[in-house]
């Protein structure tokens, strides 16, 4: 007897998202952001620009999502950019496998001197919901939403939020999916592909700005490209194959417990011109990304 779908737990969402990080060039695509544009960015953030002492003024930084490695290089280019700044780091991420992924990656870097971290084991709702019954609502000077707001239930009211934490010339950094990406065009061109089982919002870019325009704030949008190589989803019986298609569908065993005519279709999707492009004989799926800047 075939086992029915399921969503994928928090466990093993986690190991299906490394084999998609494992595969695709979406730090490398972060990386890049990070090295040409985030210094500029960061520099302009006036309360850190006049911070004359070391220690009396504080950069208050709040990242959110599970992307460690990435939160680490952003503070230190922080630092590079304003030498001697205290950071005082917040990070809210629900799952406890990330958490402990991040503090670990913390505990191994004896270079993070004047940085303080405070964690929030919470979803962006709780933390909203903390702040409001405590009456402290705290002001950042840079924040940030890597590929997080696709699980949050109110994307509007959660952006609201968060811009309202920003201090005077404080910067909102959104990572989204592009409206470009191979993402895009599977959840508008081939929705009924996926199975019920993944519950995200399919948001991409142009969802985002749509938000941001209707609060009237300015923002300013950059894209990179990004790729996926999703060869060994076609490799029947293929173990990564099988996590990639996890990662895809939100679906425990995708391949194992779908139709067969439901497999056949989201892997056809996936051959789409608009979703992937062939490269010396591996299939590359666009992961296409948008880096939006939101100003306080």
């Amino acid at each position: 007897m075939i086992p029915s779908m399921r969503s994928l737990t928090a466990e093993e969402y986690v190991e299906a998202f490394k084999s998609f990080l494992e595969h695709s060039t979406e730090h490398q695509c972060m990386d890049e952001f990070n090295k040409e544009q985030m210094p500029t960015i960061v520099a302009g953030i006036s309360r850190l620009c006049h911070s004359m002492s070391h220690k009396a003024e504080q950069a208050s930084l709040l990242l959110r999502d599970f992307l460690a490695g990435v939160d680490l290089k952003m503070i230190r280019i922080l630092q590079a950019v304003h030498p001697g700044v205290f950071i005082d780091n917040e990070i809210v991420e629900p799952n406890p496998q990330h958490v402990a992924a991040y503090k670990e990656l913390v505990n191994q870097a004896p270079d993070l001197q004047n940085v303080s971290f405070i964690w929030h084991q919470l979803t962006s709702l709780e933390y909203e919901q903390q702040v409001k019954e405590k009456g402290i609502h705290k002001k950042f000077d840079f924040i940030h939403m890597i590929q997080m707001l696709y699980r949050v239930d109110d994307i509007p009211s959660t952006i609201k939020f968060f811009h309202s934490c920003l201090d005077h010339h404080g910067k909102l950094l959104i990572i989204i999916l592009s409206d470009s990406s191979g993402w895009a065009s599977l959840w508008k061109k081939h929705r009924d592909c996926l199975p019920a089982t993944d519950s995200g919002h399919y948001i991409t870019c142009s969802g985002i700005t749509e938000v941001l325009q209707s609060l009237g704030v300015q923002h300013r949008v950059y894209e990179l490209p990004s790729g996926w190589d999703i060869t060994e989803c076609f490799i029947e019986g293929d173990a990564v194959g099988g996590r990639m298609m996890d990662f895809l569908t939100g679906t425990k065993n995708f391949l194992g417990t779908a139709p067969p005519a439901l497999r056949r279709r989201l892997q056809a999707a996936l051959c789409q011109p608009e979703c992937s492009s062939t490269r010396d004989g591996r299939v590359i799926f666009s992961n296409n990304l948008s880096m939006i800047v939101v100003e306080s």
